[in-house]
């Protein structure tokens, strides 16, 4: 039996939804004929999601684990009702549908990371494993569903799994970042010591050329050190992203004056929007690829205070984005070695 390529044949409430925005899908593993079953052995928890569950549980790994169990047992998906949001899994091919074997460049046993979210994705958790809090991962033995639209990597021969997902899981940011920053432009990164921030960094440095300028926003001075010692921007600052005129003028301050082009929101907690909005010059484009973002905030704030900006709601999905983040880490030999410290 064929089932919907975008997998409304397993919504249950409210009927006629995506699996998305679904409350409840079926995560029954019998697949459908245009379905592929995947045998998990990790889950990357979205870092927004991951953090309120976290602070939710007081930090304790068992109490992690239970909040994570009941909300794939009621939702049969791995969608944080708080934040709205999911992740990303890695696993192998155990089962590919009649109606997809042999049109597509997978087959039984491909290790893949899925690049929809953990948010739309049938999961069944027999156990969890591990939970990896510095990491946002959590090592589970379980099953999952992707659906005939899902997108994935085949993961590389290269580099390591860990160090592979790791990168995958943020892939629409620095991609993003790529379609962005053009030659001179001025930039600022919020939450730029983070992953996807660093990824963002280096992009768009790597973009803007000889003439651009490349600000990372930073929490604490030992990030600054970081950023510049690895050369991923032209200046880092202190400054909360949850202050949006404290980083107006650190801006300022660091662009000469001007408002810059550019700003790309890679914090996973709330109430940033008007730090992404201030430093923007009418015209200019800010990209939230945070998940704590508020629509209504960013558009009734940017227009509360008379700013005519392009704001892009981070999509984590771009073409060739998959590449382009893994292509990172081979050019990147600093980049490269950080993830390899704090992220495997």
């Amino acid at each position: 039996m064929k089932g919907c390529k975008y997998g409304t044949h397993r919504v249950i409430e409210p009927a006629g939804v995506l699996p998305q925005p679904a409350s409840k899908i079926n995560n029954d593993m019998n697949i459908y004929d245009n379905e592929i079953l995947i045998d998990v052995s990790a889950l990357n928890i979205d870092s927004a999601s991951f953090t309120q569950i976290e602070e939710a549980a007081g930090h304790d790994v068992e109490k992690i684990k239970e909040m994570i169990l009941s909300i794939v047992a009621e939702k049969g998906k791995m969608q944080n009702p708080v934040t709205g949001s999911g992740g990303m899994l890695i696993g192998t091919i155990e089962k590919i549908g009649s109606d997809l074997d042999g049109k597509i460049d997978l087959k039984v046993g491909d290790r893949i990371a899925t690049l929809v979210s953990l948010s739309l994705t049938p999961l069944k958790i027999e156990k969890i494993l591990d939970v990896k809090p510095d990491i946002d991962r959590v090592e589970i033995k379980g099953k999952a569903i992707l659906f005939e639209s899902g997108i994935y990597a085949v993961l590389p021969k290269d580099m390591s799994e860990n160090l592979a997902l790791a990168a995958l899981d943020v892939a629409g940011a620095p991609a993003q970042a790529a379609k962005l920053v053009k030659p001179g432009e001025s930039v600022v990164i919020l939450g730029a010591a983070g992953k996807s921030g660093m990824m963002c960094c280096y992009e768009a440095k790597k973009r803007v050329g000889p003439t651009g300028n490349v600000i990372g926003i930073v929490r604490k001075e030992s990030d600054i050190k970081k950023l510049m010692d690895a050369g991923f921007v032209h200046k880092a600052v202190v400054a909360s992203a949850q202050m949006p005129v404290e980083v107006l003028n650190a801006v300022l301050a660091a662009n000469d004056g001007k408002e810059v082009d550019i700003v790309i929101n890679c914090v996973n907690i709330e109430n940033t929007e008007m730090s992404s909005i201030l430093p923007v010059r009418d015209g200019g484009t800010v990209y939230f690829f945070s998940m704590a973002t508020s629509f209504t905030k960013a558009a009734l704030g940017a227009e509360g205070v008379g700013k005519d900006v392009n704001m892009i709601i981070g999509n984590g999905y771009t073409k060739d984005h998959a590449a382009i983040t893994l292509e990172e880490l081979r050019e990147s030999k600093e980049l490269r070695e950080i993830f390899e410290k704090q992220y495997m």
